[in-house]
């Protein structure tokens, strides 16, 4: 069965589950976009992995990334392979002393893998026959285009709070913030300084 390669290319407040997001997964050669409901914390954790974010401590991915490299096991690729009552399952192709092992895996979590691994994402047509939306008019802006947009909407609006402050006072807030774990304000003062880097 052929794959289907996907990247991430958004995160989404879910419109149907309270306290949930939506990990939107499009193809890299097409128009179909596999939106995916996770958990918060979950959701955080691709977040903090696709924003370059380095918190103070480890977070549990970051720590099975570690273990990973300390005992040479590289993860070769995600494979979203099935889904049954609506719910996702994942396996972690990884590669150990050249032998190829098969991991099952949650799907919100081998995407925070993936992420961090730069490995590839991937799923068959049978899945996306079920689960895709197709983007029909790519140039208009249809209602996943725009839940694709609102993440990074959002995060641009939250920048207009930090203004007032000066880049000194910008790098100390982010200090803390990282200390404290609030990574959505952390990620706001990032953008605050980056855009004044520019």
């Amino acid at each position: 069965m052929n794959k289907i390669e996907l990247e991430i290319v958004a995160i989404s407040q879910s419109f149907t589950q309270n306290q949930s997001y939506a990990v939107v997964l499009g193809e890299t050669r097409g128009q179909r976009r596999l939106p995916i409901v996770i958990g918060a914390s979950e959701a955080q954790a691709i977040a903090i992995a696709v924003e370059n974010m380095n918190p103070s401590r480890p977070l549990t991915h970051d720590l099975l990334k570690n273990i990973f490299g300390q005992f040479e096991i590289f993860l070769k690729e995600v494979v979203i392979n099935n889904l049954l009552d609506g719910v996702f399952y994942s396996k972690l192709i990884c590669i150990h002393n050249g032998s190829e092992y098969e991991i099952d895996s949650r799907t919100s979590d081998a995407l925070a893998l993936a992420v961090r691994f730069h490995c590839p994402i991937y799923t068959y047509e049978p899945i996306m026959d079920s689960a895709g939306i197709l983007l029909e008019e790519p140039k208009k802006y249809t209602e996943m285009a725009e839940a694709e947009l609102s993440f990074k909407q959002k995060e641009e609006q939250k920048t207009t709070d930090y203004a007032i402050y000066t880049l000194n006072e910008l790098n100390k807030m982010l200090s803390e913030f990282l200390e404290k774990e609030e990574y959505e304000k952390a990620a706001a003062v990032r953008d605050e300084i980056s855009k004044r880097k520019k």
